[in-house]
């Protein structure tokens, strides 16, 4: 601790006081504009996370539809043919699994399309079904909502 006040004479020196106006002003806005770039990635990397969410949710449902055709009886032993593949509804309204507060729900559509394929270069001739789900979803970015779609597909062989 001092105790004692230097004697002579203070500098007077303008170029001793600090930083100019000029370097105050430019230091500000670089400081600006590093805060500005942190915080709108901040902003994108939520945007991108929320939709990878969605894009996850979307593909779960579109797995579940192609899970209800994986447990239909297709069955051409049976007296009759047992056939519950194509009872399937062609086009399905959800929900996306997502977390929801209130009416917040995300809405989405699946679209099921069965297909009956002959494979006809091997004796004897197989037919198999060709199940392709598209589910159809919103998401908005920057204001502009916009549909995408998760597509999935499966063969399936008489049981």
């Amino acid at each position: 601790m001092r105790t004692r006040i230097p004697q002579g004479p203070c500098p007077t020196n303008g170029r001793l006081a600090g930083f100019t106006l000029a370097e105050v002003v430019i230091s500000i806005a670089i400081v600006a504009i590093v805060f500005g770039a942190v915080i709108t990635s901040y902003i994108q990397n939520a945007l991108r996370t929320e939709w990878s969410g969605y894009s996850l949710a979307a593909q779960a449902q579109a797995v579940q539809s192609l899970e209800q055709a994986k447990a239909a009886v297709w069955d051409v032993q049976q007296t009759p043919v047992m056939n519950q593949i194509t009872n399937i509804p062609t086009v399905i309204p959800a929900v996306l699994d997502l977390p929801t507060s209130g009416t917040n729900f995300v809405y989405v559509t699946n679209y099921v399309t069965i297909t009956n394929v002959s494979i006809t270069s091997i004796a004897p001739v197989v037919s198999v079904y060709m199940v392709k789900v598209d589910t159809v979803w919103p998401f908005t970015w920057n204001g502009v909502s916009k549909l995408y779609t998760n597509t999935i597909a499966c063969y399936y062989a008489p049981e």
